[in-house]
């Protein structure tokens, strides 16, 4: 049972709400430019439970919870690839998505994702309110024996002002700089006695349990901050949204590095997680607290709106690029091309679908049994 309530439950319920959000941005803009929504579903497949409000639309829990879709008027499957067929009254073409100008349609599409990002900003500006921020200096506390740190020549007391060109004003910034730079050498300047000193390291690659209890391979510099030099900040309004947007766009930026890296082989595709590891992430982060799930909503919100932005045909982005088609030629593209675009796009996120799985399923005990088992 606490399986079923700390992994299950936990992640269908931080699923729903980072779905309902991203689903809410499409119907409020929809509605917003006069489109008539007929479904708001949060999952897929036959319908557990649901009702109609008084604009016509069916508000549903589907059977299948890995998901959800606005299916408005005019569209004739929930993914908006195919348009109806059948003539329209002008009544009717008022209210279809399909006879919205090109920029209602592109307006529409976007503000899926731009409500998970909307979403996580103002949930980590008001953590920032509510709890604080922890704030470490970027002072070094411990050098660990034998570590790329010890051999760079880094001391304890050396305070880190620049990592590979960048300024560091606090110890999660040198957490960061050497997460991202897994390909090349840490180029160094700390303050000592007094002066400045250059330094050279070369972090090294370790297997480790990560932030949800996932196991990840992270380069490591082998320092530990000065626990002294840690405060928790709480801020303003004003600011907090400020450093809410910072740390939003730093876990975005760290995203891109990161499917760079996979792209071009520096860092393990075996990091690409799916259902299997999401589900896990949030029954780690249910029993570290609240504030743990809290963030990991935020975390998933910020993924899931950067997901459906890649130009992809099926996802909110490939939308985006065939809609940028139509603005520029003043007419949609052909029908064949959208379909074939269409295919490609679900072929891309079923290959993708699966390849995740499967590193969920390795990455498991299981599987390690298994495989000593037939060994």
């Amino acid at each position: 049972m606490d399986f079923f309530w700390n992994y299950i439950v936990v992640f269908l319920l931080i699923l729903t709400v980072v779905v309902f959000v991203h689903e809410l941005g499409h119907y409020l803009v929809a509605r917003w430019n006069g489109v008539r929504v007929e479904v708001f579903s949060i999952g897929f497949g036959p319908e557990i439970w649901g009702f109609n409000d008084k604009t016509g639309t069916r508000w549903r829990f589907s059977v299948l919870p890995l998901g959800g879709y606005v299916k408005m008027f005019g569209d004739a499957d929930a993914a908006s690839a195919t348009g109806e067929t059948r003539d329209m009254t002008d009544e009717e073409k008022a209210v279809s998505f399909r006879h919205k100008r090109v920029g209602q349609r592109a307006a529409i599409v976007f503000a899926g994702p731009a409500a998970n990002f909307i979403f996580a900003i103002i949930g980590l500006a008001l953590m920032f309110m509510i709890l604080g921020q922890p704030v470490t200096e970027p002072v070094v506390g411990q050098v660990l024996p034998g570590s790329a740190a010890e051999q760079a020549g880094m001391l304890a007391g050396d305070r880190v002002v620049r990592a590979n060109g960048s300024a560091v004003t606090r110890f999660q910034d040198i957490q960061r700089i050497v997460r991202l730079d897994i390909d090349k050498p840490l180029q160094l300047s700390v303050e000592r006695d007094g002066g400045t000193v250059d330094l050279v390291a070369h972090p090294r690659i370790v297997e480790r349990k990560g932030m949800f209890g996932d196991m990840e391979k992270v380069p490591v510099l082998g320092i530990a901050a000065d626990a002294a030099q840690t405060r928790i900040v709480h801020y303003g309004p004003g600011t907090a949204l400020w450093q809410a947007v910072r740390e939003s766009g730093n876990m975005i930026s760290a995203t891109f590095v990161g499917i760079g890296q996979m792209i071009s082989g520096t860092r393990d595709s075996d990091e690409l997680g799916g259902p299997i590891r999401i589900a896990k992430g949030a029954g780690e982060a249910a029993q570290l607290g609240i504030a743990s799930v809290a963030f990991y909503i935020i975390m998933l919100s910020l993924n899931l709106g950067l997901i459906n932005l890649f130009p992809i045909p099926i996802l909110d982005g490939g939308h985006l690029v065939f809609y940028g088609f139509e603005a520029i030629l003043g007419r949609p593209l052909g029908e064949k091309a959208q379909e074939y675009g269409f295919r490609i796009g679900l072929f891309l996120v079923l290959a993708l679908m699966v390849f995740a799985t499967r590193n969920d399923i390795v990455s498991l005990p299981a599987w390690e049994a298994i495989k000593r088992l037939f060994s």
